[in-house]
């Protein structure tokens, strides 16, 4: 049993009843799942003032990265951490033939449609699709047009997180998940004439040449697959008098990696209810937010392909515009579809220096200005007293 411990002001229950004027910051542990306390704060806790040193919030946009590439082995790697890697991958043409062998991974269809060919079957995917590659899987793509893809590796096999409560069909039931199949043109892609397979282990890529194509699979059986989640599948878990933390949205995790996928969903009605993510310092997990489509209601404003990074140790929350015009919102749907990655070992940043937005970390600035207004206002109030 869980107890709760009081000391001066403070509501009653979590992210509700917040006193005008006050901020509430959630300090947690094991991804708001372990032991947990709410700090009542008399100012913003994003309202700094500058930055020194190389911790700080950070941001990307995709759209610097120029030109494309065959493979995602040729693709640029965004972050790592002993067992973690991110990578963002633009191709126009058929890819190369891969395998991981560091871990498993996933293929998040940003842009573009068309069908992977796998050691399982053919396997259609579109735009909004999150697509499961077993390690050791060999794999190609065939696009029908260019395509983006966000990556996200973990050495650490991914699968589903225990629902508890929700049970097991909340917020996806596992029948919407789809695997390959051994078609005619699974059948037709096969060639005999030489096919190189570029294999990926311990960060290093090797390249075996067969005789003829090693996707040639006749039949399988067994438990583990390629399997594919579009986004338009899952039932996001929400709360008319509660907003619920980032990791009710949780579709795949793994030890050091957690997936979880934003999707369309009301924002809270209920008068006394917090109506934007909550300020917080989830400091077990370095966290990624990648925004594919919609208007992001925490954000004053992220463009679908943008990359954000905020580490351990430095409280984040809703942007100054967005904390004020929460409650115009209530009851609205928040139109937004972006993927949280959250990594529980401490993360390299080594995106290519163009796609960095700068001034990223400024962008919490306007909290500070309102202070500064606010306190303009008060002295003004006292010096006609």
């Amino acid at each position: 049993m869980r107890f709760v411990k009081f000391e001066g002001q403070a509501p009653r229950q979590a992210h509700t009843g917040i006193p005008q004027g006050v901020y509430e910051r959630e300090m947690g542990k094991a991804g708001f799942d372990g032991p947990v306390s709410h700090i009542y704060q008399a100012h913003p806790p994003t309202a700094w003032l500058r930055w020194e040193g190389v911790l700080r919030p950070r941001a990307f946009t995709t759209k610097r990265l120029a030109g494309v590439v065959p493979s995602l082995w040729d693709a640029p790697v965004l972050a790592r951490s002993a067992s973690f890697e991110m990578r963002f991958w633009r191709h126009d043409t058929n890819s190369a033939l891969c395998r991981n062998a560091d871990g498993d991974l996933f293929l998040f269809a940003h842009v573009g449609g068309g069908v992977i060919f796998s050691d399982f079957g053919s396997l259609d995917f579109e735009a909004g699709d999150l697509v499961y590659l077993p390690k050791g899987t060999a794999w190609r793509v065939e696009p029908s047009t260019v395509c983006e893809w966000l990556s996200i590796e973990s050495a650490q096999p991914f699968g589903i997180p225990d629902r508890g409560l929700l049970g097991q069909h909340s917020p996806f039931d596992p029948g919407v998940l789809e695997s390959p199949k051994l078609d005619e043109r699974y059948a037709k892609q096969r060639e005999q004439s030489e096919w190189p397979i570029m294999v990926k282990r311990r960060g290093q890529i090797s390249t075996v040449v067969y005789p003829f194509n090693p996707l040639d699979t006749v039949g399988w059986k067994g438990s583990l697959s390629v399997i594919k989640l579009n986004w338009r599948d899952i039932r996001a878990v929400a709360s008319h008098r509660y907003h619920v933390p980032p990791t009710a949205h949780c579709a795949f995790a793994s030890a050091s990696v957690a997936i979880c996928v934003f999707t369309p969903r009301p924002i809270e009605s209920s008068a006394d209810a917090l109506k934007v993510p909550f300020f917080h310092s989830n400091d077990d997990y370095d966290e990624f937010v990648f925004f594919h489509s919609g208007r992001f209601f925490s954000r004053d404003s992220a463009e679908p392909g943008a990359l954000t990074f905020h580490p351990a140790g430095v409280p984040h929350g809703p942007h100054p515009q967005a904390f004020r015009n929460a409650e115009q919102r209530a009851g609205q749907i928040a139109e937004e579809v972006a993927l949280n990655i959250d990594v529980a070992e401490p993360v390299e940043i080594v995106a290519p220096p163009a796609m960095e937005l700068h001034e990223y970390a400024d962008s919490w600035r306007g909290y500070l200005e309102q202070e500064v207004a606010e306190a303009g206002a008060t002295m003004a109030e006292r010096a006609e007293q």
